[in-house]
């Protein structure tokens, strides 16, 4: 959500943004925010006035009285009562004012970075950089459900008849390699100088709507019926909901934590639930980096953050690209984002298998996180980036390690989870 401030002093410069992110419907958003926020001054500005009138009269009214003036301090309180009709009006107006204003603010996009490519959808994200040889083995990779199935791991008609189309049983080695996969990169992360930490794996509403659009929000999230929380699709949610409405100290920034938790999701749209394979479900498991920090000091930390998701892939043997993402496929919170995606030996393409996104101070001026420095106090920037999510990274570990002979090879990273082994074979065999 942009400052106000800003936008009441820069309107030009918020138009601009919204045309570079192909939104032009919100154009005329900007004028009417404008208006209301001048219309909510001037009726703080005459509140604030009546009420200091209201007590100077008053007290006049006391002076008349004591010098035994009585129908001049019968005239006062009639004035006083008149004013007190009106300060209830204003009253009663400013927080519908603000409640039009904050409705308004909260879908106008925040401000881009300017180093984002101009798009006006994922079609025209820019490539930045690959990572280790995208190679073609000279044999057939199998589909990820069939590499699952060769070790008896995957079971998709069990969860059909207990949970329905979108969910999985992983057994034996697959559950195994996938728990080994989450664990090495909670380690991984500890390792950088993150705070390991497990949160709430619901959200209340207050907290839903300080971390994303509402748009987003009806895609993503299930509902709690009859409760105010909603199941997260991302820890980023939780653990950015750890700070509402607090004023950390500047001492202890930045902040940095890594979260583990189950994600849910609705996948609502187009590209529907993947009926045979496990590429796009209702519920995942994810390892998540999460930053707290300066303004000044955002781009840093959003650079560290990616490259270390590219150095956990490699470390599995697995071929990365980063993917700069243009300004039509930003969230409205977002600054500036790029994607990590994996190669697929198997489709002969990279497919996405984290984001990592800078959000200014947006969710921070959403959620009332402040930190008080030398200069006073200040919203913090916020940042987050996918470590691991799986099974969709367990797909790029299975298809980039798989073998001609149907066994899989087990990195040495992974090994020390695994038992020591440095391979699993097909059917089960030991």
């Amino acid at each position: 959500m942009i400052d106000i401030k800003f936008l009441r002093e820069n309107p030009d410069i918020v138009k601009e943004n919204i045309r570079k992110k192909f939104q032009e419907e919100k154009l005329a958003l900007v004028d009417e925010v404008i208006a209301l926020d001048a219309e909510s001054r001037k009726a703080k500005q005459e509140g604030d006035n009546l009420r200091a009138s209201k007590n100077k009269v008053s007290k006049e009214i006391g002076a008349l009285m004591a010098q035994g003036k009585k129908a001049e301090a019968e005239e006062k309180k009639a004035e006083v009562a008149a004013n007190a009709k009106r300060l209830a009006e204003l009253e009663a107006l400013e927080p519908q004012l603000q409640e039009k204003i904050t409705k308004i603010m909260m879908v106008i996009p925040n401000l881009i970075d300017a180093s984002v490519p101009i798009g006006r959808d994922d079609s025209e994200n820019v490539e930045i950089e690959k990572y280790g040889e995208p190679a073609v083995p000279d044999f057939e990779v199998p589909y990820h459900a069939d590499i699952l199935n060769s070790i008896n791991g995957l079971d998709k008609d069990a969860a059909g008849r207990t949970s329905g189309n979108g969910f999985y049983y992983l057994i034996g080695d697959a559950a195994r390699i996938h728990s080994a996969m989450i664990s090495y990169a909670r380690d991984f992360m500890i390792d950088k100088g993150f705070t390991y930490c497990i949160p709430p794996f619901m959200i209340r509403s207050n907290v839903v709507n300080g971390v994303m659009s509402f748009a987003e929000m009806e895609a993503m999230m299930y509902k709690i019926e009859g409760e105010d929380l909603y199941l997260i699709g991302t820890s980023e949610h939780s653990m950015i909901g750890r700070f509402q409405g607090q004023i950390v100290t500047e001492a202890n920034l930045p902040i940095t934590m890594t979260s583990y938790s189950p994600c849910f999701r609705k996948e609502v749209g187009s590209h529907g639930i993947e009926e045979r394979g496990v590429y796009r479900v209702h519920q995942f498991e994810k390892q998540e980096m999460v930053v707290l920090c300066k303004p000044e000091d955002s781009m840093d930390w959003y650079n560290k953050m990616w490259s270390y998701t590219v150095e956990f892939f490699r470390s599995l043997d697995v071929p990365v690209r980063t993917l700069e993402c243009c300004s039509g496929d930003l969230a409205d919170l977002k600054v500036k984002s790029c994607d990590i995606e994996a190669w697929s030996p198997r489709q002969q393409k990279y497919f996405e298998v984290g984001s990592c996104s800078t959000l200014g101070d947006a969710q921070a001026r959403r959620l009332g996180i402040r930190t008080k420095g030398e200069n006073g106090t200040y919203y913090v920037h916020t940042l987050n980036n996918t470590v691991l999510a799986t099974p969709r990274g367990l797909i790029a570990f299975l298809e980039n390690n798989v073998n001609a002979d149907g066994s899989i090879s087990i990195p040495e990273a992974l090994r020390p989870y695994m038992g020591g082994k440095d391979r699993i074979l097909p059917g089960g065999a030991r």
